[in-house]
């Protein structure tokens, strides 16, 4: 469970502090994350000419005892410092006295006949644009194509959210200590780490306890033991009824949701339809069971059926009237309630009502892509920072789609999905997340593990379809990934 926990800038350098006031040095910590890399380079290339970029602070260091271990096993290895080597302070001072070979200065000259080069410039503890020599060598590594190891973050990358500050060196191989962050898998940072280990250096991992981490990356190791699983006496009405409004025009989308939804595990799912697309709904899946509802009193009567156990609205219900009376009638019923699509877009002129009305409701998940979110939401910041204060602001929990998915519930709690492949940018991948996380909720499942699950079990599915992928193939896609997940703590470990 741990592997998962992705910790903040501020929350390693916490991490850092507390193991070495239990009694680990800090620099027994600058050797071992030195070696680590060190090591790691050893494995992936026979010895080669190497320059070692130093930053001013620890991470620096890390650089120095890098260039040391190479050099100590005949590496030919070039190293230089960005600033003044008399102002280097603590354990990076140390290794810099240990360090033998000269000291040059960051120049582009250092990566002449150095075809590998390692990132030990500022790691992820930059807080603003790169410049000056730093910005010019790292312009240079990306000029020349060369092979760069960055020690735990390509320098530029902003530690927290991924953001490019100014440029950043693209990375064959990224190590970093402890714990991932953020920023290692959301983009466009992530697209720069290649090949990302994370080493163990010696941090205690009860250092974790203080720190209480809120931010995960998304794994069935979350939720996998809250996930509906079939019992050998179950039955249909066991498994949940969801419910899925449908639009009179955009048919398809509603029976995309709805087929995923039954994919998904739910025991039976109902479109609510208008009666001038009845005919088109009921041509559809034979699965799906087809109900008229042409006003609405005639969906708060649908909905008195207490074994309705979860509601879906947006994919496809336009931007009328309808939808936003669907909307807050499926609220008050106090159900589960996913809205997705034009459920969203139909409040943008006035999100307090969607607000006051999810405050009042059952559980709620949101799930917009960043038009939809901006349409809604008036924050500004890094990508989980802003799904943190609309979760915060409305109530529920949300999902802001993105090839980086977000997912944060109103307690703050953060989870980054980063196994979507490219291949879900097309038609109706969105109305097939929707009806997975449904068919979830319908179930029971918690709402924050629900939607950490359907947009996890989605990519998954996408990417073991492959390319030629279309939203029809995702839903039966899911099975062979279902199947997988019965045997995942084998898979995990």
């Amino acid at each position: 469970m741990n592997d998962i926990v992705l910790l903040r800038v501020e929350q390693m350098a916490a991490a850092d502090a507390a193991a070495i006031a239990s009694g680990v040095s800090g620099l027994d910590l600058m050797e071992a994350a030195g070696s680590a890399v060190a090591n790691q380079i050893r494995q992936r290339w026979l010895p080669r000419p190497v320059a070692v970029l130093c930053g001013p602070g620890n991470n620096g260091g890390d650089g120095f005892v890098i260039a040391r271990l190479l050099a100590d096993d005949g590496w030919p290895v070039r190293l230089a410092l960005l600033g003044d080597r008399k102002k280097l302070k603590g354990d990076a001072a140390i290794n810099a006295e240990r360090w033998s070979g000269d000291i040059e200065e960051v120049a582009a000259a250092i990566l002449d006949d150095a075809p590998l080069v390692v990132d030990a410039l500022f790691g992820s503890g930059l807080s603003k644009p790169l410049h000056g020599q730093a910005l010019s060598i790292v312009e240079e590594i990306n000029s020349r194509e060369l092979d760069c190891v960055a020690v735990d973050m390509p320098s530029g990358v902003d530690g927290n959210s991924g953001e490019i500050l100014g440029a950043a060196p693209s990375s064959k191989l990224t190590v970093t200590f402890f714990r991932r962050k953020p920023g290692h898998l959301l983009l466009p940072g992530r697209d720069l780490m290649g090949d990302l280990v994370v080493a163990d250096i010696g941090i205690p991992d009860h250092v974790l306890e203080d720190i209480a981490p809120d931010s995960f990356a998304n794994s069935p190791d979350l939720w996998l033991d809250v996930f509906p699983h079939r019992q050998a006496a179950d039955n249909k009405f066991t498994h949940g009824h969801a419910v899925v409004v449908g639009g009179p025009e955009m048919t398809g989308a509603a029976r995309l949701a709805a087929t995923a939804a039954r994919r998904m595990g739910a025991g039976l799912v109902s479109i609510a339809a208008p009666p001038e697309a009845f005919d088109i709904y009921a041509a559809g899946d034979p699965g799906n069971i087809v109900k008229a509802i042409d006003d609405l009193a005639a969906f708060e009567d649908f909905l008195s059926d207490e074994r309705k156990s979860a509601i879906l609205v947006g994919p496809g219900c336009g931007l009328g009237p309808r939808t936003r009376d669907f909307v807050l009638t499926a609220l008050a019923s106090k159900r589960p309630v996913v809205l997705d699509a034009d459920a969203l877009t139909v409040f943008a002129d006035d999100p307090e009502s969607l607000f006051s009305a999810i405050k009042a409701s059952g559980p709620v998940l949101l799930t917009p892509h960043e038009g939809e979110f901006a349409r809604l939401f008036d924050v500004t910041g890094n990508k989980p920072a802003r799904a943190r204060a609309a979760a915060a602001i409305s109530g529920a929990v949300v999902l802001l789609k993105g090839a980086d998915t977000v997912i944060a519930d109103p307690s703050g709690c953060t989870v980054i999905n980063d196994n979507a492949p490219p291949t879900l940018a097309t038609a109706g991948s969105g109305d097939v997340l929707a009806g997975f996380a449904v068919g979830l909720v319908a179930q029971g499942m918690p709402m924050p593990d629900a939607a950490c699950a359907a947009a996890w079990l989605h990519s998954r599915a996408a990417t073991a379809i492959g390319n030629g992928l279309i939203a029809e193939d995702l839903a039966m896609g899911v099975s062979s990934v279902l199947t997988e997940l019965q045997n995942w703590d084998d898979h995990s470990s």
